[in-house]
């Protein structure tokens, strides 16, 4: 197989498949859901949040919002004007709600009853004061305490103002992997979250933060490719990938992207023994990869090839021993037609999966 491109320069990062774009692309399957409005007070939303009824899922940025978007959104509830409605999703194994849609307007909201506009830094709070707004306003540079203590009626007003809220319940199959898909569809806006963007906004736990961990280490980094980390999560999508199929492969369907999801949100919160057990198995994976291949060794084209990764990952991963020749068995593996064609088209059928893993422990390891 011609690879005279991984030596030239050239890096597109992930390559670009037909059968992986279109499994990224798939629509959900078919799921009961039940949605409900919920006209909460500010004051019940926040109180909700204080107790940890309201939960956020962790974002790359936490609050994006400036200080005078946030301040024209509490005059639109001081002034009675409408507000876009948020979306929470209640999880089966706990009554909290999760925010689906409307994190920075809950966020502003929240903020403002606690007097600080964004959190801490340098161990310094902002003030959180009205800007923006016209100079004439009653609300003009008032903070929630200010209008408190001198505007009664408008700090009643706001308390009582209504956030129409809907409520999302995934009734069967009893999996909770809809959220997911409502997350995909409502954040339409701007640049599209990738699967693995979702997954880290509505996944978080220990087995999140170990593969971000994971996703820093410089050996990874060298077989990625690039040592900057993916700004879309690709690199992540690929240590997920890797532990989904060494832990879960006969339990694989597609499409990969739902696999993926019903796995990481099962391995939320692993306990540290299991923790433990899966990074002592990464890395000594990327070691013998980076020790024995050569540099950027899934880059057989102009990317990385992201079957070529899984396959040969999990394929060290089971192997009782690792041969000294592993490098010349490699280019044996890049080599071979069976290979080559479960590793480049319907890359997610099961039986490609199946196939190419098959192949790799057999060429690399038997």
């Amino acid at each position: 197989m011609n690879r005279t491109l991984q030596g030239s320069g050239v890096d597109e990062g992930i390559e670009r498949i037909p059968s992986e774009t279109a499994d990224a692309e798939s629509s959900p399957p078919l799921y009961e859901i039940a949605t409900y409005p919920a006209d909460f007070t500010l004051e019940v939303l926040y109180d909700k949040w204080k107790s940890g009824g309201i939960d956020m899922p962790r974002f790359q940025r936490l609050f994006v919002w400036t200080q005078v978007q946030a301040s024209k959104l509490i005059e639109s509830f001081l002034l009675g004007l409408p507000v876009p409605s948020v979306f929470f999703y209640t999880e089966r194994e706990k009554e909290s709600l999760l925010v689906v849609d409307g994190q920075q307007r809950l966020r502003s909201i929240f903020y403002f009853f606690e007097g600080y506009f964004g959190e801490e830094s340098d161990g310094e709070r902002t003030i959180f004061r009205l800007r923006g707004l016209n100079e004439k306003s009653r609300w003009y540079e008032k903070s929630f305490k200010d209008i408190c203590r001198t505007d009664h009626p408008s700090s009643n007003r706001f308390r009582n103002a209504v956030l129409r809220s809907f409520v999302v319940r995934q009734l069967d199959p009893k999996d909770d992997t809809s959220i997911f898909h409502i997350f995909e569809r409502l954040n339409t806006g701007g640049t599209l979250l990738t699967p693995q963007e979702i997954r880290n906004c509505i996944c978080g736990g220990a087995f999140n933060d170990l593969l971000h961990e994971l996703n820093r280490d410089a050996r990874w980094r060298g077989i990625f490719g690039k040592k900057a980390l993916d700004r879309r999560m690709r690199d992540v999508e690929l240590i997920l990938r890797f532990f989904a199929l060494v832990r879960n492969r006969n339990a694989y369907k597609k499409p990969m992207k739902d696999f993926l999801t019903t796995f990481m949100r099962s391995n939320r919160k692993l306990p540290i023994p299991q923790i433990q057990e899966d990074r002592d198995l990464f890395l000594r994976v990327v070691d013998a990869v980076a020790t024995e291949l050569p540099a950027k060794p899934f880059h057989i084209r102009a990317g990385l090839n992201a079957a070529v990764c899984d396959a040969v990952l999990v394929a060290v991963a089971e192997a009782k021993r690792i041969p000294k020749n592993l490098g010349k068995r490699f280019a044996d593996l890049i080599e071979d037609e069976d290979f080559l064609d479960a590793a480049t088209s319907a890359t997610t059928d099961v039986d490609s999966v199946k196939k190419r893993i098959a192949e790799a422990k057999q060429v690399l390891c038997g």
